[in-house]
């Protein structure tokens, strides 16, 4: 193996070195190695993922989704049919129910691949919100070219049109009350805001909200069969097709820099492996400029600015193996959806849960969704167990603070333990999720738990270490950490300006949380580009 000019020693070499296997770092992979580089990829956990992993958490066969679950961004992706995934075990299934909103009192709007279906549904409440939600839709139909070609390239950075700017910072509330009359309209498509962690009065939560239900709308809320973490299998699968090597277990703890240049990486095992041509890194991109990296090698400005950089909320999951088939107070079609949206019916409840989420109190009744993961596939759950009617769920708490302050005081009850530590706590907050929803929507939820494991922020950021804080989002979706901003203005390009071959290609990049794979591959185009190969003529 050849000798560098700092004397380092290299085991191995390779074109390309990726940092992190997550969905968005194997599709850069994917395609850097469909342009012919030699490509490895590195993981620090045990599986490949990131945010897009299955295991089995509850029982043995019982296989979760930890964190993704609906396949809904992702529609707008052409990453599966130009790599042609489906030769690597890649499938969806697609839900006629795409999801179900429940109230307590038993009422509920379900969205339907039908777009009739759906605005029957929401006539229940009110024909003026299903008109409403007729108009907003179809404009989007007549903007779906130019929203999928955006999300799918590099960002573009340009002065918006005034009507354009105020679409773009309108608040979910301020959405809400211009399109929709009845309070359950409101929250049913203002529930998307909370997804990426914005309150009902944070800037830009309007066209989050429009944005993700017009894609649901029209492409579904679909599931990986087998659990998502088929996803990031069949990317790896090409990669290997290709001749490049993932490798798990394999911790990078630096960027080996010389000249303004990146040469290879070291790894936790004491080993260095050269980078031919450039390194990738799809991890945060915190851990990357601070600690991969290193302060001397960039920037004092950037420095200054990815030190300011905001995680937003976090989230809370609660797991459950279940001995029987849940029973709702709602009409029994809602236990056909791929999701079920749990909350009350008003916007109010969002904004006190921000309240008290963002005040480092845990939020007393916070809006929830639940994931029918063996209904929608029974694959989920063991052979033997499908004539026996074991079922598989996931419950996903939107908006629960990193750092807890104060816990019990809006809670209202005498029974809870006051220590502000989530290990000490998260069992206690998790039966008292379930205990609400089993006393207002699922009767019998409670009686079918046959093993529950819960999962705070601080579990979340240990599996694997990419969910920072316990957060979906890899960074706060905030009109300055969006578009062109994001994460910053300085590495909005998928570059790092005082380096020649360091790339990110993560979702802390644009366009963004979601499963979308858009970051990778948008990445790979403008790595492709300074490689002087036309992404666009890529074969094979």
């Amino acid at each position: 193996m050849r000798q560098h000019s700092s004397s380092l020693r290299f085991s191995i070499e390779y074109d390309a070195i990726v940092v992190g296997a997550g969905h968005n770092g194997l599709t850069c992979g994917c395609y850097l190695a469909r342009a012919g580089l030699r490509v490895l990829v590195l993981e620090e956990y045990h599986s490949i993922g990131g945010m897009t992993i299955t295991e089995e958490i509850t029982l043995p066969g019982f296989k979760s989704d930890i964190h993704a679950f609906g396949y809904q961004l992702a529609n707008a992706s052409p990453v599966p049919k130009e790599l042609g995934l489906d030769r690597f075990g890649f499938e969806l299934i697609h839900p006629e129910i795409l999801f179900s909103h429940i109230f307590p009192n038993g009422r509920y709007i379900s969205m339907f691949r039908s777009l009739e279906k759906t605005l029957k549904s929401i006539e229940k409440f009110s024909v003026k919100d299903a008109r409403a939600w007729y108009n907003l839709f179809n404009k989007y139909l007549l903007d779906r070219e130019k929203i999928f070609s955006s999300i799918n390239s590099p960002p573009v950075e340009r002065i918006p049109a005034a009507e354009e700017y105020r679409n773009q910072l309108q608040s979910m509330r301020s959405w809400c009350d211009e399109y929709f009359e009845s309070d359950e309209a409101k929250v049913v498509f203002g529930t998307f805001a909370a997804f990426v962690g914005l309150s009902p009065d944070d800037a830009g939560g309007g066209e989050v909200c429009h944005l993700f239900a017009s894609i649901a709308q029209d492409k579904g809320n679909n599931v990986v069969r087998g659990g998502f973490g088929n996803l990031p299998k069949a990317l790896a699968r090409y990669i290997e097709s290709k001749g490049g090597v993932i490798m798990t277990n394999a911790s990078v703890t630096k960027i080996i820099i010389e000249n303004n240049k990146a040469i290879g990486v070291s790894l936790a095992n004491g080993k260095n492996i050269l980078a031919k041509r450039l390194v990738v890194s799809s991890i945060d991109p915190s851990t990357l400029i601070l600690k991969l990296i290193g302060q001397d090698h960039v920037d004092s400005t950037i420095v200054n600015s990815i030190k300011r950089f905001e995680w937003g909320d976090s989230v809370f999951g609660i797991y459950l193996a279940l001995d029987g088939r849940p029973k709702y107070k709602s009409d029994q079609e809602v236990a056909s959806s791929s999701q079920i949206h749990i909350s009350s019916p008003t916007l109010e409840n969002f904004s006190k849960t921000s309240y008290e989420c963002r005040s480092g109190m845990i939020p007393s009744n916070p809006p929830s969704i639940m994931s029918n993961e063996s209904i929608m596939d029974p694959s989920r759950v063991p052979s033997q167990a499908h004539g026996t009617n074991k079922h598989l769920v996931k419950v996903l708490v939107l908006s629960v603070p990193y750092d807890i302050k104060n816990y019990g005081i809006n809670n209202n009850t005498n029974n809870m333990d006051t220590n502000t530590d989530w290990s000490h706590i998260k069992e206690q907050y998790s039966d008292q999720i379930i205990d609400t929803i089993t006393e207002d929507y699922i009767p019998n939820l409670k009686e079918i738990v046959l093993k529950k494991v819960t999962y705070s922020p601080v579990d979340y950021e240990k599996r694997p270490t990419t969910c920072i804080r316990g957060t979906l989002s890899c960074g706060a979706v905030l009109p300055y950490q969006s578009g062109s901003m994001r994460p910053i203005p300085q590495l909005s390009n998928y570059k790092i300006p005082s380096l020649q071959n360091v790339y990110l290609c993560g979702s802390g990049n644009y366009p963004g949380p979601g499963v979308s794979m858009a970051p990778g591959r948008n990445a790979a185009q403008v790595i492709l580009t300074d490689l002087g190969i036309n992404f666009n003529r890529l074969e094979g």
